[in-house]
């Protein structure tokens, strides 16, 4: 057994735990060529600079954004379509069904962002189809003012399918006699779904919402970047692209590992917290 733990445990102490370490990088002006023992300390300067730093604060605003949109549409969508494919009664089709929302999952962000480029992007099928009915074309891909809605759009084609798994498994463990005596007693399917099945799976929504909190200033670091030309900084760079263009593009190493650590900081406490405000309110938590 302690064999088999192992692969799993050297993965998290080498990629995880150890680097943690490098966080020293936050109270100096690091510099690769000097080593943390030799490049000088700042003390508290890079954080201070943190809430000073213009280009920072409008990357926290665009990744809170992003972030909120994601929660409040992305996160339900996976439940929504669990429960519209728990109540097909064709096996087959849901089956069907299941397949092809499920592989988005497995393209890689460069070919989902080509596909919405050749979709929705100045040359794409969308304006053609416009042109061929004299309306006027529409670049929705470099259009910063849409970017947060396709961002939001973009990881719910992507990844509502792959959500769906947990829900449906979990609705698997609802007992079926429920259903049955809620249909005994005229209940129609969308109070069976208020009354059976969101409670019945409900510790499973607190548990992944806990979770998703804890990632709440992480928004996706490729769908980003990939995209960020065409839009400029102003509308698309997060804490992510910031910490990646101002530390490994631009050298300046402690301020970027002060950001990630602040980032880092702020998913525990939103962790610990939902998970107290879950346990208060009688759920079970994440430990």
């Amino acid at each position: 057994m302690y064999v088999l733990i192992a692969p799993g445990l050297l993965y998290f102490v080498v990629f995880r735990y150890l680097p943690l370490l490098g966080n020293i990088a936050a109270w100096q002006d690091y510099s690769p060529f000097l080593g943390f023992r030799r490049s000088p300390w700042v003390g508290w300067a890079n954080f201070a600079q943190i809430f000073s730093d213009p280009e920072l604060l409008n990357a926290l605003r665009n990744t809170l954004l992003l972030s909120g949109l994601q929660i409040v549409f992305a996160f339900p969508a996976p439940l929504a379509l669990a429960l519209l494919l728990n109540s097909v009664i064709s096996v087959r089709v849901r089956r069907w069904i299941q397949t092809v929302v499920y592989l988005p999952h497995f393209i890689g962000w460069v070919i989902v962002v080509s596909i919405w480029n050749q979709m929705l992007g100045p040359t794409g099928v969308l304006n053609h189809v416009l042109k061929l009915f004299g309306l006027q074309a529409a670049d929705i891909i470099g259009n910063p003012d849409a970017f947060a809605v396709l961002v939001t759009a973009q990881v719910i084609w992507k990844e509502v399918g792959w959500g769906t798994i947990i829900f449906l498994a979990a609705m698997l463990a609802i007992p079926q006699e429920l259903y049955e005596s809620a249909a005994l007693d005229r209940a129609g399917p969308w109070r069976r779904i208020w009354h059976v099945t969101l409670p019945g799976i409900a510790s499973v929504i607190i548990l992944l919402l806990i979770l998703r909190l804890g990632s709440v200033l992480s928004v996706g670091f490729e769908q980003i970047l990939l995209q960020q030309p065409a839009v400029g900084a102003d509308a698309a760079q997060t804490l992510d692209t910031f910490v990646y263009f101002r530390g490994i593009n631009g050298g300046d190493w402690g301020l970027a590992t002060a950001a990630g650590l602040v980032k880092g900081l702020v998913g525990t406490v939103l962790v610990l917290g939902a998970n107290r405000a879950a346990k208060k309110m009688g759920g079970e938590g994440v430990f």
